[in-house]
């Protein structure tokens, strides 16, 4: 069967605000210090699937300096804009109907742009026995990630720990646990995190969103029948924007896992969803006083801190757990335990009617 890669890379990065924004969000930052987190995610692709086959769905705004960062790595024509934000059921259904009507099915393998992969050859070992699976068998693959640590943050997945084999059967998904919970799925030995990393055929996820959630298959499928038209765009703007917003884990996943059909490869490739500032340190090694400091930057007596520069001279003196970043037009301070919280700047500020800041 032909393979094909979909990174899928159209979310804000709000968390990562100021520096994260609209028309550049997370994916499109350099946060490890080495390439754009897009491009990382390509490279990883790439090691099983052929760039010609790899494809990125962004959001409308985002496309243009998308096509100019993953010059070279990926077809124009592979990026797929959305006209608006409908999360990933029809992200995914999207690209699965791109490709079955376009290029004819295939094995597909989904994963978000902005993750960080620290044993790339562990997770290209993962990709290939999916693969294989996903060929041999009518069923959904997904990959779990060991849990190195009771998250609160992550998703999880049971699965039967005792069936033979690297492939296990899923028994159910489990929404983000409290963190008593999350221990005893840990100590139980029978969970993994669920890492949004998806492979199955094209034509097997259209046929389970036709079943589980008509009306989203329905307006995927007008918008499939105008592809290869002159109407194509004309549709896609029509219809994309009202499509029901729902993740594939509660369209498909839920449902699919309960009777049986989908299949779990627990692995461990240090995966880590840098989903904010707080989480710095998995990309860069604090110092001595535990803080990590990037660009002009110069503290004293402070430690467990992360202070960005983005041109400016910064300074900190005797502060501790913070998160500092400044850019040419603004300039954000947060405890460093509440950086989740950072998107609600973005919220209020959105609010507010500060577009130039969004």
């Amino acid at each position: 069967m032909n393979h094909y890669g979909v990174i899928m890379a159209g979310g804000g990065g709000t968390r990562f605000w100021p520096l994260s924004r609209q028309k550049t969000p997370k994916q499109l930052l350099k946060l490890s210090g080495k390439d754009l987190m897009v491009n990382e995610a390509v490279e990883r692709m790439a090691t099983v699937i052929g760039k010609s086959n790899i494809f990125i769905v962004t959001a409308d705004v985002q496309a243009p300096a998308m096509i100019t960062a993953t010059h070279g790595k990926v077809f124009p024509m592979n990026i797929l804009a959305e006209p608006a934000a409908r999360n990933t059921a029809a992200c995914i259904g999207y690209a699965a109907m791109e490709i079955y009507r376009k290029y004819g099915d295939g094995v597909m393998i989904i994963t978000p742009a902005d993750h960080y992969i620290e044993d790339v050859p562990a997770l290209t070992e993962i990709f290939k026995t999916a693969i294989l699976t996903a060929e041999d068998q009518d069923k959904f693959v997904t990959i779990g990630l060991k849990p190195t640590f009771p998250s609160t943050g992550f998703g999880y997945i049971k699965y039967d720990a005792s069936a033979s084999g690297s492939v296990k059967p899923v028994i159910e998904f489990k929404e983000k646990p409290d963190e008593e919970t999350a221990k005893k799925y840990i100590e139980s030995g029978q969970y993994a995190w669920n890492s949004g990393m998806f492979i199955w055929k094209a034509s097997l996820i259209l046929k389970k969103l036709k079943e589980y959630v008509p009306d989203i298959y329905a307006d995927l499928k007008r918008i499939g029948d105008a592809m290869n038209t002159p109407s194509e765009q004309e549709v896609l703007n029509d219809v994309y924007p009202n499509i029901r917003k729902i993740s594939i884990d509660y369209a498909v996943m839920e449902s699919s896992a309960a009777k049986g059909d989908v299949l779990v490869i627990p692995g461990d490739c240090g995966w880590n969803d840098v989903g904010s500032w707080d989480m710095m340190d998995v990309l860069h090694t604090p110092n001595e006083e535990g803080n990590i400091l990037l660009g002009d930057v110069v503290a004293i007596d402070s430690k467990d801190s992360v202070i960005y520069s983005s041109g400016k001279t910064v300074t900190a003196v005797d502060v501790e757990g913070l998160v500092i970043v400044e850019t040419p037009d603004a300039i954000m301070v947060c405890k460093k335990e509440k950086a989740q919280n950072v998107k609600k700047i973005v919220d209020a500020l959105n609010e507010a009617g500060r577009k130039e800041l969004l």
